[in-house]
């Protein structure tokens, strides 16, 4: 199946607060605040946290699956089927998913849909992640510090061929319970 190109602007350069200085809330295994620590040091020590997964589709039923940039902190050059991020101190899962979603790809003013909370952790994280989505066919401008490109393929696609690209493991485990509940509205 070859890849669908999302319709992409010039990159925007932000300036958001340093990653080494972004405080994040904690969690415990039950999704209870337990407090916040820098995000240097939620990865350090592999602590529990929160973060949001927005699965944006086409109105073709495709999703927009973003390569990150080398410079991430965690699973650097992977491919994200999700955009989203996690919550920063202050923050609840639905500002971050509407933040995360204007600052990677350029999208505000749209409404999201809820889906559900999950936890996942490997030996890389621990996250209790709320999973939204959304319909979405315009101009994405990309957050170059964190999104080198943007491709589109089908969810079907990418949970049959899931060694095709390095997948974030996270998302791929939201999209495909994301996949498994009734068909989205759309």
């Amino acid at each position: 199946m070859s890849d669908h190109h999302a319709n992409i602007s010039q990159p925007t350069v932000t300036c958001n607060q340093s990653s080494v200085e972004e405080r994040v809330i904690v969690v415990d295994e039950h999704n209870h605040i337990t407090g916040a620590v820098s995000r240097q040091q939620m990865r350090r020590e592999k602590l529990c946290h929160r973060a949001t997964y927005v699965f944006v589709f086409d109105s073709q039923g495709c999703v927009y699956v973003q390569e990150r940039t080398m410079t991430k902190d965690l699973f650097p050059g992977f491919f994200d089927p999700a955009t989203g991020g996690v919550v920063a101190e202050g923050e609840e899962y639905d500002e971050t998913a509407y933040r995360e979603l204007e600052e990677e790809l350029g999208i505000s003013g749209l409404p999201l849909t809820e889906h559900f909370h999950f936890y996942f952790h490997n030996d890389d994280c621990r996250v209790w992640g709320k999973v939204y989505s959304c319909q979405y066919d315009g101009e994405l401008i990309l957050q170059e510090d964190e999104v080198a490109a943007v491709v589109r393929e089908k969810p079907e696609h990418i949970l049959s061929n899931r060694f095709h690209r390095n997948y974030t493991p996270d998302s791929l485990a939201a999209l495909e319970r994301l996949m498994s509940l009734q068909p989205l509205e759309g």
